[in-house]
C-alpha cells in the first residue's frame, strides 16, 4: 500500500478501512466483543486506532497464513459461542445486514460468503487474484483454490472467495490441526476447511454478496477505486 502504517489502518476518505468494518460489525450485534487477530509489530498501533470498540486482541507471532491466524484466536474464544465469524479488516464495504443474515445460518460445519462476478473486465479485474469457489458435478462446493495455485481452467470461474466465513465453532477447532502448508505459499489455508468438510460429507452452504460489497483493498490503485465507490 505505500505506506508505513498497516495495511488495514490506510485511510479510506477520512477513516482507516477497518474502522468501517468495525461500525458494521458493532451495528449488527453478532458479538459483544470481537476477537481481532493481529501481529506482534502492529498490535499497539491497531489498538489505539480502535480505542473506541470493545474488543479482544490475539496475537499472531509467526505469519502462516489465515488458519494458523484463527487457530491463534482459538484460546480467546468464549465457551457460550456457537459460530464463529471470520472477517478481514480491508474490506470497508461489508453490510450490516449481510453481517448480520450470515451469522444466523448456524452450520453444521461452515458456510461461506463469496461473490459472484459478471466479467473481470473493468474495475472488476481488481477480484481477479483471489481465489475460486470449486463445485463437484452435482454443483456442490467441494473446495476453494488459491489463485496462485489454480490452473488456467480454474482462473475462468467467476464465483470468487472472499475469506469470508461463518463455522460451527465445535467442529472448526475439531478439524483446524488438520490443515496442511503443502501448497505454493507454504501456509496454513483456511480456506482448506471447505474441502475437509466436503470430504467429511457436510454440504457447505454460500451466502453470496454483490460485487461492490465485496471488494477488498490490497493496492494503491483498489483505493483508488474504493474511493470512487463511496
Amino acid at each position: 500500500m505505500n505506506s508505513e502504517l498497516p495495511k488495514v489502518l490506510v485511510l479510506l476518505k477520512d477513516k482507516p478501512m477497518i474502522q468501517y468494518l468495525m461500525e458494521a460489525v458493532e451495528a449488527s450485534g453478532v458479538d459483544s466483543k470481537p476477537i481481532i487477530v493481529v501481529s506482534p509489530d502492529n498490535q499497539e498501533i491497531i489498538a489505539q486506532a480502535l480505542s473506541d470498540y470493545n474488543l479482544d486482541y490475539v496475537i499472531q507471532d509467526k505469519q502462516l497464513g489465515t488458519g494458523h491466524a484463527v487457530a491463534c484466536a482459538q484460546r480467546q474464544v468464549r465457551p457460550d459461542v456457537d459460530n464463529i465469524l471470520v472477517l478481514y479488516g480491508d474490506h470497508p464495504f461489508l453490510k450490516t445486514a449481510s453481517i448480520k443474515r450470515f451469522a444466523q445460518l448456524n452450520p453444521e460445519a461452515l458456510t461461506i460468503m463469496p461473490t459472484i462476478l459478471p466479467s473481470f473486465d473493468d474495475w472488476y479485474h481488481n477480484f481477479y487474484h483471489l481465489g475460486r469457489i470449486t463445485r463437484d458435478s452435482s454443483g456442490e462446493v467441494n473446495g476453494i483454490v488459491e489463485f496462485k495455485d489454480a490452473t488456467d481452467a480454474e482462473k475462468l470461474i467467476k464465483e470468487i472467495n472472499l475469506g469470508f466465513m461463518c463455522f460451527n465453532k465445535n467442529w472448526l477447532f475439531e478439524n483446524i490441526d488438520k490443515l496442511q502448508d503443502n501448497n505454493n505459499a507454504h501456509e496454513f489455508y483456511l480456506t482448506d476447511m471447505v474441502n475437509i468438510a466436503f470430504k467429511q460429507g457436510f454440504k457447505v452452504g454460500t451466502s453470496p454478496i454483490e460485487p461492490r460489497e465485496a471488494m477488498g483493498i490490497n493496492r494503491p490503485e483498489e483505493l483508488s477505486i474504493a474511493e470512487s465507490l463511496t
